[in-house]
């Protein structure tokens, strides 16, 4: 994982599209701390998403999500 500063990323921004392109991630980090803001990852991987383990409960409880369920963005939002 590649880690740009912003400055960086707009000089070398082709450059990190062709590196975004092989699948890597580039990291972004802003000010004198090099504070960590974002990270811009493949499409493919963020198109997967990632299954989210119930961590301590693992193998102890589930939850299911039926297929009429229907909540809209603002309202999930808002909870």
């Amino acid at each position: 994982m590649k880690t740009l500063q912003v400055g960086e990323l707009k000089s070398k921004f082709s450059e990190v599209l062709d590196y975004i392109r092989k699948g890597e991630e580039v990291v972004i980090s802003f000010g004198k701390k090099k504070e960590k803001l974002a990270v811009i990852v493949p499409y493919s991987k963020y198109k997967k998403g990632t299954n989210r383990k119930l961590g301590i409960l693992k193998n102890k409880a589930f939850f299911e999500i039926h297929n009429d369920f229907k909540i809209t963005d603002e309202e999930l939002f808002n909870l």
